[in-house]
């Protein structure tokens, strides 16, 4: 049994009284669909043997389930079985900023969208850690926790199997995924500090645009003003709420949309895309309990439009 592809749990004291069941979605936080894949796949072990769900447990017995996707979980998603990798696709080469058994953070370049939308589209971040996985020989099922709009580069958060996704994602859902941006936006910002807290919606005049509206979802933003130039501003934004393209729609809102954001009402001029960055992760790891902070740097096309602007 590779311990790379088990987690363990040795029962305490203080567990007296529990069954494997309770260890297993309490202290080794599995979710019930994955408690019955796991049972069906024999994916839990207690001292090394597949158990009695129910059975009482005691101190000093081993607890272990299958964190690894099994080989009929590796199969690539529909999006990429539709469209597998031929020696004409393009791969586009990404970098990978951290990584472990069971996530890793990758710099996502703009113009790559997260995951192919259509059929026909093969040119996305996880054809790329697919290619990147085959080409390391290695097994991987690839499950993106959060997104970033096809003209965002920068830091992403991508599980590696089904239980570091599951993990990954609550720890997205408990606001424990601290998101930074840089962003250039239109203007000069009246305020150094803020926070811009607007409902987002769909426009219904639009098929993917999205508006501040009173039927809207919640979403807070905060920013922070790092440089000015006459036409311009550039702000470190942090997000409380994580809604489709909140960052862009909030500071439209506002009157300051980003810098050749065309799609909000920002100028297009030395940047072909939105001047936006997702600049760092930090959270605490859900498996090895301690704090993680990954920077991106900043790609050359934002660094050219900075030079211009700032220096």
């Amino acid at each position: 049994m590779s311990r790379k592809d088990w987690m363990e749990y040795t029962v305490k004291e203080e567990d007296t009284g529990m069954n494997v069941e309770q260890i297993v979605r309490q202290k080794l936080s599995v979710s019930g669909r994955m408690m019955q894949r796991l049972t069906r796949s024999k994916g839990i072990l207690l001292n090394r043997k597949p158990p009695f769900l129910q059975r009482q447990v005691k101190a000093g017995d081993v607890i272990a389930v299958r964190v690894a996707d099994r080989q009929e979980q590796l199969q690539p998603p529909p999006q990429l079985a539709a469209q597998p990798l031929t020696t004409d696709s393009k791969v586009v080469p990404v970098d990978i900023l951290y990584e472990d058994d069971h996530l890793l953070v990758a710099n996502k370049p703009a113009g790559l969208m997260v995951h192919p939308v259509k059929q026909e589209h093969n040119e996305t971040l996880l054809h790329s850690l697919a290619d990147l996985f085959a080409k390391r020989g290695e097994s991987v099922s690839i499950h993106p926790v959060h997104r970033l709009d096809k003209d965002t580069s920068g830091a992403i958060l991508v599980a590696k199997s089904s239980y570091g996704h599951q993990l990954a994602d609550r720890v997205l859902r408990e606001g424990g995924l601290h998101r930074e941006y840089l962003a250039v936006v239109s203007g000069r910002l009246a305020d150094g500090t803020g926070t811009i807290e607007a409902p987002i919606g769909k426009d219904p005049r639009h098929p993917t645009k999205r508006r501040v509206t009173d039927g809207g979802d919640h979403a807070v933003t905060h920013y922070e003003v790092k440089q000015t130039s006459e036409a311009m501003s550039l702000v470190r934004v942090w997000l409380e709420t994580g809604r489709t393209h909140q960052i862009r729609v909030h500071f439209a809102h506002i009157g300051h949309p980003l810098a050749g954001d065309t799609l909000y009402g920002g100028a297009r001029g030395l940047l072909r895309r939105q001047a936006l960055h997702a600049a760092s992760l930090r959270f605490v790891h859900p498996l090895l309990e301690k704090e993680l902070a990954v920077e991106a740097p900043v790609p050359a096309d934002m660094r050219r439009l900075l030079q211009a602007e700032f220096a």
